[in-house]
């Protein structure tokens, strides 16, 4: 790349990269790669993981090249108005040299490990009886439609309803790309202010849900021991203890070095309310151990929009001013019932944005930037 460097650190990880890209692309198109398909998927996805950082490095490195031959022209050009016509294309270049300098800061940043995974959103109601329920079924249809409007797949893992529409609680299994890199923001306390259909008074009421965003993890990633787990089978019952069919199809799993228990009534088949039951389990399970890691290194970075403790109120819903008001990055949002429907992009958006600013400080000069090159 044309350009000067400020640290070769940066620069000789960028080239490395580069380096790596060439090198899958190679291997990629060897015979017996074909036909081997484990490799082909590693490949695949490590290719596919690097090429946003070189594409942004290689087109970074022909701006600089034009720019540095408009440059040159308009300290060498007589002519007045070839001089000026450069110098303005030698400015327009500057400002996408500072453009994809940002991008590759941005790039290079720290990703989180789990960002491409697909989630499974566990949803309570918290404190405020039916009022909380109702509150906690509202979030559930609004994540359904959040993904629906992001193309993502769903899944009702299990719902535990009441009477009157509310859910106690509830696990959604969301599939699609990037799904944990955009709901892990939505972990924690959710609380709602409004007048509840049932108060005759006209009092505004405050409720809560709580939401925990865990990535799916699969059998390699956690292994869990038959001898470790206590599997309960009973009779599957509805709002009410509405029985909801006649055979001992409902499972709950006890995890016995942990103590979490997770139980799952959905479907008819004892077979596939376990496997639901063990996905949710594996889920957990690989938050604990993630947990564990990320408050070892707490005092390092405890990001207000990073560290998505449950115990934190982070998002408040007043419909009375019809606002919705995010607590970690002070931004209020207006218009409550399109949020409710799934226009959740603003919010989101602007805590993804934080997040990053926030790592970039973090990062300090060890991060590309535009003008003189990447230090």
């Amino acid at each position: 790349m044309t350009g000067s460097t400020g640290s070769t650190g940066v620069e000789g990880r960028l080239a490395e990269i580069e380096r790596q890209s060439r090198q899958i692309e190679a291997d990629l198109s060897r015979p017996e790669t074909a036909s081997d398909p484990d490799a082909l998927r590693r490949l695949g996805k490590e290719l596919a993981r690097i090429q946003p950082v070189v594409a942004v490095y290689r087109q970074l490195g022909e701006i600089r090249g034009e720019l540095e031959g408009a440059r040159q022209v308009v300290d060498a050009e007589a002519d007045h108005a070839i001089r000026d016509a450069f110098r303005e294309e030698a400015e327009r270049l500057e400002s996408e040299e500072a453009r994809l300098t940002e991008e590759l800061r941005v790039l290079l940043l720290p990703r989180d490990p789990n960002d491409e995974k697909n989630v499974i959103v566990e949803i309570r109601a918290g404190t405020g009886g039916e009022e909380a329920a109702l509150f906690a079924a509202e979030l559930f249809r609004m994540y359904v439609r959040y993904a629906e409007r992001r193309r993502w797949s769903t899944e009702t893992i299990s719902a535990n309803e009441t009477g009157i529409g509310g859910l106690r609680e509830a696990f959604l299994g969301v599939e699609g790309d990037g799904a944990y890199s955009r709901l892990k923001f939505e972990s924690g306390v959710h609380r709602v202010q409004r007048v509840p259909e049932t108060e005759s008074g006209g009092r505004i009421h405050t409720s809560t849900a709580t939401v925990a965003v865990l990535p799916e993890a699969d059998e390699v990633e956690v292994e869990i021991d038959d001898r470790e787990l206590r599997i309960d089978v009973y009779r599957s019952t509805g709002p009410g203890g509405q029985s909801v069919n006649t055979t001992d199809s409902a499972v709950r799993i006890t995890h016995l070095p942990t103590g979490l228990v997770v139980a799952i009534q959905d479907e008819k088949s004892q077979h596939k309310n376990k496997a639901k039951a063990l996905a949710v389990l594996r889920a957990r399970l690989l938050e604990m151990e993630q947990r564990k890691a990320h408050d070892a290194e707490a005092e390092v970075r405890r990001s207000m929009v990073g560290s998505a403790e449950r115990s934190e109120k982070i998002r408040t819903y007043n419909f009375p001013q019809d606002r919705v008001t995010d607590h970690r990055i002070g931004m209020d949002l207006h218009n409550l019932p399109a949020v409710m429907d799934g226009e959740l992009d603003r919010l989101i958006d602007a805590l993804v944005t934080t997040d990053q600013a926030q790592l970039m400080a973090a990062a300090g000069d060890g991060a590309p930037r535009a003008g003189g090159g990447l230090r």
